[in-house]
């Protein structure tokens, strides 16, 4: 407990002024708590939030940018090991000047597990990685949109609803379309420039399966295909109009549990897409 109280009293000495730090009334009176030698009131909170309000640097001429670091504090163990207090939780969150990509391409790279280092890293690396870039995406907005493709990515394994909702709920934010199945093997299809399929893998492998051992996350891509560009294009174009996950839709349709991949039924399931080429350099 007292390193975690250190640790906001150490924040609050860091960034004394009231723009640069967000303290809810909560967190201050069960610091204050806390700290003393009374009785303390039931029940105690699971833990405590505070917002530090980051310059990242000019973006232009008299304008500066900021990024919201928020901040959990637990107060609690969520397991048996005390040997360690336990560790801070936190996230960026998404400023109106920035697409929700690219604060969640920025955020994947984010050292985790120690603040200070991340405010560190926050603060030295904003300016080239988020300002630049922006300056650099509004240079390019004029220019011809990146070629589409069309990525395959198989698992022996994929089961935990989670990880599956996660790539679907984040794929819009990428521009990507596709599907993910679930089974013995698992399925995941996008349809997206390769920068943002890219990223996307990028931020599903670091945040979503970050507390999943290195040696399980086993995922191989095995077909891509080369689409055309969105608008304008006489080439191949996306087959798919939103990210979605299809295992119960196969199951019900090859009369199995919804939770395993039935790839009999994939099989048709991407032929009545003109996808069948696929299936066979993805399975097999």
């Amino acid at each position: 407990m007292e390193a975690q109280l250190s640790t906001i009293e150490l924040l609050a000495g860091m960034f004394p002024d009231a723009d640069e730090i967000s303290i809810p009334p909560e967190t201050s009176t069960w610091t204050k708590l806390l700290s003393s030698e009374d009785p303390l009131p039931a029940p105690t909170p699971l833990e405590l939030s505070l917002s530090l309000n980051l310059n990242v640097g000019d973006v232009a001429v008299d304008e500066v940018r900021h990024v919201l670091l928020n901040i959990l504090v637990p107060l609690r163990y969520s397991d048996v090991d005390r040997a360690e207090p336990p560790s801070l939780r936190y996230h960026l969150r998404q400023p109106d000047w920035l697409s929700r990509a690219q604060i969640l391409e920025f955020s994947s790279a984010m050292p985790q597990g120690d603040v200070f280092e991340a405010i560190e890293w926050i603060r030295e690396e904003a300016p080239d990685r988020l300002v630049a870039k922006m300056k650099k995406d509004r240079t390019n907005s004029s220019q011809a949109e990146e070629a589409l493709v069309r990525v395959w990515f198989y698992f022996p394994s994929l089961s935990t609803r989670e990880k599956r909702d996660d790539m679907v709920n984040f794929a819009p934010a990428y521009q990507l379309t596709g599907f993910v199945l679930a089974g013995k093997p698992g399925v995941l299809c996008l349809e997206g420039t390769t920068g943002n399929i890219d990223a996307y893998m990028k931020y599903i492998k670091t945040h979503s399966w970050g507390d999943i051992p290195s040696y399980q996350k086993k995922v191989s891509e095995r077909y891509r295909e080369s689409l055309g560009k969105d608008e304008g294009s006489t080439g191949v174009q996306r087959v798919f109009d939103r990210m979605e996950e299809i295992t119960g839709v196969l199951g019900d349709r090859g009369g199995a549990r919804a939770n395993r991949g039935d790839m009999k039924a994939l099989e048709t399931w991407l032929k009545d897409r003109g996808l069948g080429e696929a299936f066979e350099k993805v399975i097999f």
